[in-house]
């Protein structure tokens, strides 16, 4: 049992968030990614029961169309989608969720966050959410992008608290202390980019690592991650990738190596950084 709740078993395990719903701690994020209705097939079949999109990616269509093609039940899959910043605010998100909702062909969705901490509007983003949330429209509504001030501010007056903070999360940006802090307040950590855009191979110390449990340096860190308590939704377009990021199950680090992989925190995004930001 981690600190943040969750026992590791299998692809199809989960993470109960702080309203009960149960939310896998694998998935497939899609952003920028080719043939999502094929990737979201192949996902399925390994497993996957999670897929997370978001209106500026412009392929929350795609992702429905995916979804449908799987054969499975509505009741067995996880949605996820984002209210993008152009669209913060409280009447403009509410339509947001619901251009979001007509693009996936869905009735509900499972989580639903505030994708960047807009400056003046993310309080006002977030009432909207917990609308939606009371109306039974959302299972669950969180953030994304928020570091500990930004989540401190919309905690004093907000209602409900967030069940997720999905954050930049990788060897070099661990943010131990955010990490800590959300496990706290009972704010599920999820991990975007969890393998730097494809560019996990360039840190030299996790090739010993590798070798050492004969994995690659994508299930290696991918297993970190669910060590760690943290959720994570690792992007491919490729079969066999997502394939290989899902077989995480039939090995498990030492606590020595989970922190050496700690240890190569340098505070190095590779993405916008949440407190300077202009998307």
């Amino acid at each position: 049992m981690t600190k943040q709740g969750f026992e590791i078993a299998d692809v199809a395990g989960t993470t109960t968030l702080n309203n009960g719903v149960e939310m896998p701690y694998l998935g497939l994020g899609v952003m920028n990614i080719t043939n999502v209705p094929d990737a979201v097939v192949w996902a399925a079949e390994a497993g996957y029961r999670l897929f997370d999109t978001a209106m500026i990616y412009k392929n929350e269509a795609e992702v429905g169309k995916g979804i449908r093609a799987t054969g499975l039940s509505r009741a067995e899959i996880f949605i996820t989608s984002k209210c993008w910043n152009s669209d913060q605010g409280y009447d403009s998100a509410l339509a947001a969720f619901d251009a979001s909702l007509d693009r996936l062909g869905l009735d509900y969705l499972d989580l639903y966050l505030v994708h960047w901490p807009v400056a003046g509007t993310y309080k006002e983003t977030w009432r909207a959410l917990e609308a939606l949330y009371r109306a039974e429209r959302v299972r669950a509504i969180g953030v994304s992008n928020f570091m500990r001030h930004h989540l401190e501010d919309l905690l004093t007056g907000a209602d409900v608290v967030p069940m997720v903070n999905q954050m930049e999360f990788h060897p070099l940006l661990v943010q131990q202390d955010l990490v800590d802090f959300c496990a706290d307040a009972g704010v599920q950590y999820q991990a975007w980019s969890p393998l730097m855009s494809g560019r996990i191979a360039q840190v030299g110390s996790l090739h010993d690592l590798a070798a050492r449990y004969d994995r690659t340096f994508a299930q290696v860190v991918l297993r970190w991650s669910l060590q760690k308590g943290v959720a994570t939704i690792p992007k491919s377009s490729t079969r066999s990738r997502i394939e290989e990021n899902a077989c995480l199950f039939d090995f498990e680090l030492s606590p020595d190596d989970v922190a050496r992989i700690d240890a190569l925190d340098a505070g190095k995004r590779v993405g916008p950084d949440p407190d300077d930001f202009d998307l």
